[in-house]
């Protein structure tokens, strides 16, 4: 590591990302609950059952966007992430770095949407800390969120459940975020609904949980996209999975804008998009569950996992062919989420 150097795609949640986790933190705080690599730690408390424990910091530019803002994301992201594993988000706490110069009013709208997205999702802001530093150095705002949830007694959702023969599911179409943040800072205009999909996915994993309690693996497919989120859990779980590109939902105007820019839908980041993977004999009430929820109408199943190529995720195109879909590598997009 001598004489290297920290890059933006560092921060893509690709290769570079777990290379860059692994090399720095890995064997610094190696314990049995970080080898997991989750979402969230789900950790037993003596006497209270199982907590899920999680923070995710926020770095978007620009703070303000269609669909939301870092305000909205940042309870969304970290709500999500205790959803994916189960739990029932209850507390928040934020650290805000603010630069000098940002204006009152949109810290103050900043705050006033994290109020909102608090309140949707049924979560209190419970601690906070605020931090101000020179005019230059902070790029408006930066926020990070911890989150403690607590997860139901048999519910038992983890990365390396993962188990051939399962069914993929994912609950809306991909790449709106993204490229709704891309447009903007390539200064395109669409004639088009596209705009942020961020949302808690709480109450839908919920409901999908009581469809279907022995879900495996969740997963959302923030940066790097659905094609990364599911090499995660492909590696995780030594399993290999199969998807149907004509399956994936895709988000009209997101799949336009990545046509354009020469983009592939299946590595933008989304906020309000995650994959299940659920045993076969529980997957059609898992669907209609899904699909019974506003954040889930446009559900469908997109794959299989399998015992064949292990630690991969394969395409099935709509021409026939296969094809090997790696984790993101390099920058796709910076200053995301």
């Amino acid at each position: 590591m001598s004489g290297q150097r920290v890059t933006l795609a560092h921060g893509s949640g690709g290769r570079l990302t777990q290379t860059l986790i692994r090399q720095v933190f890995g064997d610094l705080f190696q314990n049995p609950i970080l080898e997991r690599m989750n979402d969230a730690a789900v950790i037993q408390a003596e006497g209270e059952g199982r907590l899920a424990f999680s923070i995710d910091g926020h770095v978007v530019n620009p703070l303000f966007f269609p669909g939301g803002s870092i305000g909205e994301i940042a309870v969304n992201g970290t709500v999500n992430d205790l959803a994916m594993m189960g739990a029932r988000p209850l507390w928040l706490a934020a650290s805000f770095i603010i630069e000098e110069g940002l204006l009152l009013s949109d810290l103050r709208r900043i705050a006033e949407d994290m109020a909102r997205a608090a309140r949707r999702a049924h979560v209190l802001l419970v601690a906070g800390d605020t931090k101000v530093v020179e005019r230059g150095k902070g790029d408006g705002v930066y926020i990070s969120v911890a989150g403690i949830g607590i997860v139901p007694p048999g519910v038992n959702v983890d990365a390396a459940n993962a188990r051939p023969g399962d069914v993929v599911l994912i609950n809306a179409p991909i790449a709106a975020h993204g490229m709704t943040i891309m447009t903007l800072r390539e200064g395109l205009h669409f004639e088009s609904d596209l705009k942020s999909d961020t949302a808690p996915l709480n109450e839908i994993v919920a409901d999908l949980l009581d469809a279907a309690p022995h879900v495996h693996a969740m997963r959302d497919a923030t940066r790097g996209g659905l094609a990364t989120a599911l090499h995660e859990l492909a590696q995780t779980a030594h399993v290999g999975i199969l998807l149907e590109e004509n399956a994936i939902p895709v988000h009209e105007a997101a799949r336009a804008a990545c046509e354009l820019l020469g983009l592939d839908p299946l590595y933008v980041a989304n906020e309000g998009v995650f994959v299940a993977l659920v045993p076969p004999e529980e997957a059609e009430a898992a669907l209609a569950a899904m699909r019974a929820h506003p954040l889930g109408r446009h559900a469908r199943r997109i794959g299989t996992v399998t015992q064949e190529h292990r630690g991969r995720v394969i395409l099935r195109t709509a021409l026939g062919s296969n094809r090997i879909l790696p984790p993101l590598s390099g920058d796709l997009l910076p200053r995301i989420c």
